[in-house]
């Protein structure tokens, strides 16, 4: 027993190695070999002309600061086609949207509440533009941005164009920190993978696709901005981040908020890779398919490492101080991490518990997601996640 104790505590230990420093440093030589640059903005680009879609629910509180943001883009006015999605809103969102019908912004109703990818599929037919580009009401694309996301696509091989988020809040001391610092890891992480070969997962916040990708037939209950990326693997394409192209994504105003979120984009992600499993094929998909065992599997495989292996230290502490210590540690992270989660006001935190209590609850939503996916569990209606609104500048 104390054998098998030992490989599954060693097993843990080097799959979490492995996922958060490992990879990355292999992505890191990697770059350093095969550095792939992105195509810049220049003056005598014919820049195309694209589509903005966003849906939205119930939207009123910020559907305006977002049009106005939209409109501000530095981007030929005459090239900007910008579609607004209604969810069947049941507020003010749609009459807000009209007002602006006269500076060119569209308005597209649906009869009936049917989610997110629903309503993006009912929109498809009615984007006109060159490429496709994705955003939400709660973020705030900066206003330099658009250029650099566009010209991603004069290289031909490129199919996808993900921007770059900046995690946000009104007030550093009540916001949840731990967010920004795994928003701007993750960043990382996408820049590494764009100079190798490509990202696995583009923003769902803010993303650019060929038309053709985005109206690939899609199941309602999968992940689009995920499957952007991997209908671009699929169809001989590469998917890219590009880093001046950022958007301002305002944190959620509490953790448990976020947990929520996490437990539903976690469920969806993982019945969108299951969709996609054929890419899993390294014999046909060499380094993309690495990539998205190393980036996806490894992640949501941690949680459940952990769990074992914190329950093989218990096996072995009665007759080793060296498991007892980290037993005990282990089991006083977590009822810490709890505590501040679900006693602190708003759900958040002690600042010094930030980041230990926002890794917790995320591999706690990985595994809550793999269960959930396991049963079939899906949203049947879509529900934003209410984020503080922040105004680009």
């Amino acid at each position: 027993m104390a054998e098998i104790a030992l490989w599954v505590i060693g097993s843990a230990l080097v799959l979490l190695l492995y996922t958060y420093l490992g990879y990355p440093l292999v992505l890191w030589v990697l770059s350093r070999i095969r550095n792939k640059p992105l195509p810049r903005p220049h003056g005598d680009l014919n820049w195309p002309a694209i589509s903005i879609s966003v849906p939205a629910y119930n939207e009123e509180a910020q559907i305006r600061d977002l049009i106005h943001s939209l409109l501000a883009l530095d981007y030929p006015r005459d090239r900007v086609q910008i579609l607004v999605v209604s969810d069947c809103s049941a507020d003010a969102t749609d009459d807000i949207v009209r007002e602006y019908a006269g500076e060119g912004v569209e308005l597209l109703r649906m009869p009936d509440r049917g989610g997110k990818n629903r309503a993006e599929n009912a929109a498809a037919r009615h984007l006109t533009g060159d490429i496709v580009v994705n955003t939400d009401a709660s973020i705030r694309i900066h206003p330099d941005a658009m250029k650099p996301l566009i010209a991603a696509f004069q290289d031909p091989d490129i199919g996808c164009a993900s921007g770059r988020d900046i995690s946000v809040g009104p007030d550093e001391d009540t916001e949840n920190a731990g967010e920004s610092g795994y928003v701007g890891y993750e960043m990382w992480i996408r820049d590494l993978e764009t100079r190798t070969s490509g990202i696995i997962g583009a923003s769902g916040c803010f993303y650019a696709i060929r038309p053709h990708l985005h109206r690939l037939p899609l199941p309602e209950a999968l992940s689009r901005d995920f499957s952007a990326a991997l209908h671009s693997e699929e169809h001989g394409f590469r998917a890219v981040s590009v880093p001046e192209a950022t958007c301002l994504v305002p944190r959620t105003p509490s953790l448990r908020k976020e947990y929520r979120r996490k437990v539903r984009t976690i469920t969806r992600g993982m019945q969108t890779l299951w969709h996609k499993r054929f890419l899993l094929n390294p014999f046909k998909h060499g380094a993309f398919s690495w990539m998205l065992f190393s980036h996806k599997i490894c992640r949501w495989a941690l949680p459940w490492a952990a769990i074992f292996a914190w329950l093989a230290l218990g096996i072995l502490a009665p007759s080793s101080i060296l498991a007892a210590l980290p037993f005990v540690g282990g089991a006083v992270v977590l009822g810490l991490a709890g505590a501040g989660w679900w006693m602190a006001p708003r759900g958040q935190p002690p600042r010094i518990l930030s980041i230990p209590a926002f890794l917790v609850a995320g591999n706690l939503a990985a595994a809550h997601a793999l269960l959930r996916a396991i049963r079939g569990g899906q949203d049947k209606l879509w529900e934003p996640t209410r984020r503080h609104v922040v105004k680009a500048g």
